[in-house]
C-alpha cells in the first residue's frame, strides 16, 4: 500500500512536501534515470537485471555467509567437544540461513530480475562479484578470520563431493523451474518453495562438502582468504551438471506434456494447452480433460465466481478492474463487453 504519492525526483529533507509532490492536474510523473532514456529498450532491461540479481546475491550471501561465520567461529565448550562440523544444532542453523535469506530475498527480487543468485542457474558475472563483495564485507563487519569456506568433511572423497554437489544443484534448479518458471495459481509464492528446497539441500550437504549448490557462493570467500583448495573445481562443475540434468528432466516432462496429466491441480478451467499432430494446432486442455480449439468455446472464468444479472440478461464476471458481463456467445459474435465498477 502506497503511503504517499510518487514526488518529482529523490524525496529530499531541505524541501517541503508541497514543493516535491505533483499538483492535482499532474497524471503521471517519471522518475527514470535521465541517462538509461538513451539506451536501447532491451539494453536498459538487461543493466536493471543485473542491477537487481548483483543486489539481490549480495543481500542473499551476506546474511547466509555471516550467519555461517557466526556458527563456525564460536569456540568449541570444553576440551572434548564435538566437533562443530558434526553438531546437529549447527547444521541446521546453517541450513536456515541459507534457505530464509534465499526466500526471502528471493521473493523481494522476483519482480525485477527473477531472483536467481546462482551461476548455475544463469551465466552471470555480477553474480560473481555479488558473491566476492558479500564474503568481503562479511570479513570486514565480523571480527576475527573469515570461517565460511566450503570444503568437503566426514571423509568424503572428491568424486563423492562432486555428485553429492550435482543432486543437491538439481533438486534445487528443478524446483525454479516449476514453481518459478511454469506459471499457475501458486507462482506468486515460488520463492518460499524455492528458500525451502535450499533449506532441505543445506541439510544434506553442509556436512559432506559445505553446501554450497552455488558457484558464487564457494568462489567469494575463496578469493577473500586467498585460499583455494585443489578440489575446489567441484563447486563448479558439480553445480553446472545439476543444472545440466534439471534441465534435461525438465525439458522430458514438458514433452510429455505433463499439465495433461494431473489437470485437477489447477483450479482454472483452462489449465494448459496440447499439441495436436493432426491439425498442426495447439488445443486447449480443460479441467474436464476436455480439448478446445478456441478458449471462447467455453468460458475459461471459474463457476463459482459467475452471477446471473437480471438487469442485462447476462452473466457477470468479477475481474480485477470491475465486474465484466461476458459470455461465450457474446465473445464469438464479436460484442463489446460492458465493465461496471465493483463497489
Amino acid at each position: 500500500m502506497n503511503v504517499d504519492r510518487p514526488a518529482r525526483g529523490i524525496r529530499v529533507p531541505w524541501k517541503s512536501r508541497d514543493q516535491q509532490l505533483p499538483s492535482d492536474s499532474e497524471t503521471h510523473v517519471s522518475r527514470r534515470v535521465p541517462l538509461l532514456d538513451l539506451l536501447p529498450t532491451k539494453i536498459k532491461a538487461h543493466v536493471v537485471a543485473c542491477a537487481g540479481e548483483f543486489v539481490g546475491t549480495f543481500l542473499f550471501l551476506l546474511f547466509a555467509l555471516g550467519g555461517t561465520n557466526v556458527v563456525n567461529s564460536a569456540p568449541a565448550e570444553g576440551d572434548n567437544a564435538e566437533e562443530l562440523s558434526a553438531n546437529p544444532a549447527k547444521l541446521l542453523y546453517i541450513s536456515l540461513c541459507f534457505g530464509m535469506s534465499l526466500a526471502v530475498n528471493a521473493w523481494v527480487f522476483f519482480r525485477i530480475s527473477g531472483g536467481l543468485f546462482n551461476p548455475a542457474v544463469t551465466l552471470g558475472m555480477m553474480i560473481i562479484l555479488a558473491g566476492i563483495t558479500a564474503a568481503a564485507v562479511v570479513d570486514a563487519l565480523c571480527p576475527g578470520p573469515l570461517a565460511v569456506r566450503t570444503s568437503l568433511g566426514g571423509g568424503t572423497t572428491v568424486t563423492q563431493g562432486l555428485f553429492i554437489e550435482m543432486f543437491l544443484t538439481a533438486q534445487l534448479v528443478f524446483t525454479i523451474f516449476m514453481l518459478a518458471t511454469e506459471k499457475h495459481q501458486a507462482t506468486y509464492i515460488a520463492p518460499v518453495g524455492i528458500g525451502l528446497s535450499l533449506f532441505i539441500a543445506e541439510l544434506l550437504g553442509v556436512y559432506y562438502t559445505g553446501g554450497s549448490v552455488n558457484p558464487a557462493r564457494s568462489f567469494g570467500p575463496c578469493v577473500v582468504v586467498h585460499t583455494f583448495d585443489s578440489y575446489h573445481w567441484i563447486y563448479w562443475i558439480g553445480p553446472i551438471l545439476g543444472a545440466i540434468l534439471a534441465s534435461a528432466f525438465y525439458l522430458f516432462i514438458k514433452a510429455l506434456e505433463y499439465e495433461t496429466v494431473n489437470i485437477e491441480q489447477d483450479p482454472r478451467e483452462v489449465v494448459g494447452k496440447k499439441f495436436d499432430p493432426a491439425s498442426g494446432r495447439e488445443k486447449f486442455i480443460t479441467r474436464e480433460g476436455d480439448e478446445l480449439d478456441n478458449p471462447t468455446q467455453q468460458n475459461s472464468f471459474p463457476r463459482e465466481r459467475q452471477h446471473y444479472d437480471a438487469a442485462t440478461d447476462r452473466t457477470a464476471v468479477p475481474t480485477r478492474d470491475g465486474v465484466s458481463y461476458n459470455r461465450a456467445n457474446d465473445m464469438e459474435a464479436g460484442n463489446n463487453q460492458q465493465t461496471m465498477p465493483l463497489p
